[in-house]
Order: structure tokens, then C-alpha cells, then sequence
């Protein structure tokens, strides 16, 4: 009896860590680009549609880093952040182990909730990391962010379901 799963033929598909950081990576950068930020402002926001639209907007990143927040890198840490600890989150998981049937509940849940863990850290760190750091500062915005990863985060879970375990 081998202590491992062997592997699968039929390479052609990601594994479920892999189509979720793809998700989680065209999620920030197609819903955080400037473009999109632009467009969902213009949304009602007390519409549960518009109020969404501009939820999925929050990992917002810019090219211009021309003001006061601190430049570049910091405007856009918070998106960046994201993209990194949800790739590192979706890998640590156990949805490989727990995951042995092809497209079960536990991949997907294991991908949301691997956005939901990103998007809290990632606005913890970028607000201890940003230029006016405190402590209320950074645990109102990691509750933001667990928010919008709570919200949100099911289009990664989605999204790992596409992959092997």
C-alpha cells in the first residue's frame, strides 16, 4: 500500500491550489485595475448589485503613486499582499489531503476560505506597513478585508473545484 496518492495521468488540468491563485491573481487585477475602480464608483451603491460591485474593487492598485499616502508601493501593497498570501494560503490548506474526490465541497470551501484568511492578512499587514500605522487602524481594515475575502472569496473556492486535489 503506498503512503501517497499516485499521480494522475491526464496532466492537462492545475491542481486546485493552482486554479485558485489563477482566480485570486485575475480577480485583483481585473476588479482592483483602475478601470474597474473607476467604473464600480459609478454604481448605486445602495443596490445590493452596485454595493457589490464596488465591494469587489477593494483590492484597488494604481500606477500613479503622486500623493500623500506614501508612494507607490504602498497604495498598492495591500493588493499585492493579497495576491501573495492567497497563493501561499490555497498551497498551505489541506484541500489536497482532505480533497481525494475530483470537484468535491472541500475544494471549494478550502479555496474560499483561503480568501477569506488572504484578504484579512493581507489588510492587517499593508496597514502596520503603511505610513500612519495603529493598531485600531490595522484590525478595523483586516475586519474590511476578511469581508470582502468572505464575499468574494467564493469565486476562488469556484475556481478550485476546476482543479485535481
Amino acid at each position: 500500500m503506498a503512503l501517497t496518492n499516485p499521480p494522475r495521468a491526464g496532466g492537462r488540468y492545475g491542481t486546485a491550489a493552482g486554479t485558485g491563485a489563477l482566480a485570486a491573481f485575475l480577480l485583483v487585477a481585473v476588479c482592483g485595475s483602475p478601470a474597474y475602480v473607476g467604473w464600480a464608483a459609478g454604481t448605486d451603491p445602495t443596490s445590493a448589485g452596485g454595493w457589490f460591485l464596488q465591494l469587489l474593487a477593494w483590492p484597488a492598485w494604481r500606477f500613479d503613486g503622486g500623493d500623500a499616502s506614501g508612494g507607490l508601493l504602498v497604495a498598492n501593497l495591500r493588493a499585492v499582499l493579497l495576491v501573495i498570501l492567497a497563493v501561499v494560503f490555497l498551497y498551505l490548506l489541506p484541500a489536497t489531503q482532505v480533497a481525494r474526490v475530483q470537484g468535491s465541497a472541500s475544494q471549494f470551501f478550502s479555496g474560499w476560505a483561503a480568501y477569506v484568511l488572504a484578504g484579512g492578512f493581507a489588510s492587517l499587514l499593508a496597514a502596520f506597513l503603511g505610513p500612519d500605522p495603529a493598531l485600531l487602524t490595522a484590525i478595523q481594515s483586516a475586519g474590511t478585508g476578511a469581508t470582502y475575502g468572505f464575499l468574494s472569496g467564493w469565486i476562488v473556492g469556484t475556481a478550485s473545484l476546476g482543479g485535481r486535489a
